[in-house]
């Protein structure tokens, strides 16, 4: 679940967080030793003969339905974003048409996403800037989508790798962040870490596909609360269930 708005817009209150340190190309970690590149090459077969299709399951058309579709998602299922974004997707086509929304209305549409006066906020800002800096289209580069309002390092990963097919980097959700901890492919906590350590370990083209399968495994098997380690995949691969033993 994409970050924009949970981690620059704050809580449900008018308090917002300190912008964080933003990164265009993390360095990567420091090379894996040949039998943690062997594992995790395993791991990644698992995960591709389980979830041969890997795609977001936010539904768009375009860069700027999945911009909108992703920060909307902050702290949202994505479900419940497809029901709000099948309206308001017909509503607004531009970015225009979200710099010119009245905030009010623009809230009481994405209003069962959750924070929606924050991510309203984010919203018409991010295509305010779209429409004066970008001539009305969405940046394809990190750079770029990293000046918008409501947008971090992992919404724009999200955006370059489903809308524009760019292997940006790696995005490291909840579920990208609990299964990779638990398989020990990281230990830190904090996602920019976690993303260079992981992006030391899996091949660049495999960086798209594998977020996608992790989020999938992690939503399916190696859930937050009783994960099903007697049912994965990845079980005789992984250090987790000897740990809770």
């Amino acid at each position: 679940m994409p970050e924009g708005v949970s981690e620059k817009a704050g809580t449900r209150g008018r308090t917002t967080r300190a912008p964080r340190r933003r990164e265009a190309e993390p360095v990567p970690s420091e090379a894996p030793s040949p039998e943690e590149l062997a594992r995790v090459r395993e791991i990644l077969a698992r995960l591709r003969e389980k979830y041969p299709i890997a795609r977001t399951a936010l539904h768009f058309r375009t860069p700027l339905e999945l911009l909108v579709a992703t920060i909307l998602s902050a702290q949202c299922t994505d479900e419940r974003v497809n029901q709000v974004t099948a309206t308001l997707f017909q509503k607004y086509r531009t970015a225009a048409d979200y710099a010119a929304a009245p905030l009010r209305e623009l809230q009481r549409l994405i209003r069962p996403t959750g924070y929606y006066r924050n991510k309203a906020r984010a919203i018409k800002a991010a295509c305010q800037k779209i429409v004066a800096d970008f001539g009305g289209e969405v940046p394809a580069t990190m750079e770029g989508l990293l000046t918008l309002p409501g947008v971090a390092r992992k919404t724009a990963n999200v955006v370059l790798q489903n809308a524009f097919g760019i292997p940006s980097g790696i995005v490291v959700d909840t579920h990208v962040l609990r299964v990779a901890q638990r398989l020990g492919l990281t230990t830190h906590a904090d996602r920019d870490k976690v993303e260079r350590e992981l992006m030391a370990l899996v091949p660049r083209e495999e960086w798209i596909a594998f977020s996608h399968r992790l989020i999938f495994h992690g939503r399916e098997t190696c859930r937050a609360r009783r994960p099903l380690c007697g049912q994965c995949i990845l079980q005789t691969l992984c250090p987790y269930p000897q740990k809770t033993k």
